[in-house]
């Protein structure tokens, strides 16, 4: 599996870069809804965050295109636990640069997208916070996360007050486990996340 999405990545990029003059380039940010699933993660709470980075769209026709982004996305879980009268707050954060690659089918002339493909994120950091403290800097999540999904998009028309501004929801589902043979999460650990992002292209 993940040598069929590098595959696909690969060959992507390989058309952008020859045909870069005919690219759309933007920039996006927003607000994340991230959580981790699995078996023993059940009570725990998903971690708000945010993403921001830069986005490319190539047009084959009217109806359809393709769409690259390089995105750093705050991800990761939270959960608060009381014994004795004391609550203890504890932040997972999962820190990824995400390039997702979306085939955008518009809707006529209306504005909207479909989007749906593939994303590859690279890990930057994995900390485990208690209380606001740092307790651990590694707890050895995989660098390399695999996930899938799509979403809905609206691209504001020319001549419009707001040409170039775009707004979009798209939910990721993760498809490798985060935490790969780690005794305390197990195998079955995977992202997800909910993004609503407002992005605009040059």
């Amino acid at each position: 599996m993940k040598k069929i999405v590098l595959g696909v990545l690969v060959a992507v990029f390989a058309v952008s870069v020859s045909a870069a003059q005919e690219i759309d380039f933007g920039v996006k940010g927003g607000v994340n809804f991230a959580k981790l699933t699995g078996d023993n993660l059940e009570d725990a709470d998903g971690r708000t965050g945010f993403h921001v980075g830069f986005t490319g769209e190539y047009m084959f026709n009217e109806s359809f295109g393709l769409q690259s982004e390089v995105v750093y996305s705050t991800q990761g879980l939270q959960s608060e636990t009381s014994f004795g009268g004391v609550t203890t707050e504890s932040k997972l954060k999962l820190d990824y640069i995400n390039v997702p690659v979306l085939a955008k089918f518009y809707l006529g002339e209306s504005g909207f997208s479909i989007d749906a493909g593939p994303q590859i994120g690279f890990l930057v950091s994995d900390k485990l916070e208690v209380n606001g403290e740092n307790v651990d800097d590694e707890l050895n999540a995989e660098t390399i996360d695999l996930s899938a999904g799509g979403g809905i998009a609206y691209k504001f028309k020319e001549g419009s007050s707001l040409e170039g501004f775009n707004v979009s929801a798209r939910y990721m589902i993760g498809l490798s486990n985060v935490y790969k043979d780690n005794s305390t999460f197990g195998d079955d650990v995977t992202n997800s996340n909910l993004q609503l992002s407002v992005g605009y292209k040059f």
